[in-house]
């Protein structure tokens, strides 16, 4: 008798573990459902941030990929006007800057390589950008330059067609 109401006992306890097994699958498995949907919504939302033009930099693209187009013709250098110095001096940059474009863009497709017809308006943007900084803060902070030249032609012509601005032979007086 005592084997058969301990049996009895364990089949209760086995039916309310069922029972609450069931009650569990039924409330917490169509929230991670849920879930799990809003998890995959997000990574696609930041895959599709990765792979827009956006986020495209001169080191992400193949060299093969890559076309040159220099500003300066003959490779004479350009000059461009500081912002007055705290000693209200005028200072100058003397550069050569050229473009890196990629050649797998629709912008390429668009401008080809020919962008001399926008030449003046890239040197445009260029000088205004090197116009806001004095000598000090340029010598100081190259790199804030060029990101903000850069992204300024990236905004007038596509951030996956210009990838990189090139500063060489720069000389401040």
């Amino acid at each position: 008798m005592k084997k058969n109401l301990i049996s009895v006992l364990i089949l209760a306890l086995v039916f309310a573990n069922l029972v609450l097994t069931a009650l569990l699958i039924f409330t917490i498995l169509p929230e991670t459902k849920k879930a799990n949907n809003l998890i995959d919504q997000v990574c696609q939302a930041i895959s599709l941030d990765l792979k827009s033009g956006a986020a495209t930099s001169a080191s992400q693209i193949p060299q093969e990929q890559i076309a040159d187009y220099a500003l300066n013709a003959d490779g004479e250098n350009l000059t461009f006007s500081f912002a007055p110095s705290d000693d209200n001096s005028t200072h100058i940059l003397v550069c050569g800057i050229s473009l890196s474009l990629n050649k797998e863009s629709d912008g390429y497709k668009q401008y080809k390589e020919d962008l001399s017809t926008k030449k003046n308006v890239i040197l445009k943007e260029v000088t205004d950008v090197i116009g806001e900084y004095s000598m000090e803060q340029y010598n100081a902070d190259k790199s804030a330059v060029h990101d903000k030249i850069l992204k300024k032609l990236q905004k007038d012509f596509g951030a996956d067609y210009i990838v990189d601005v090139n500063i060489v032979s720069s000389l401040t007086q």
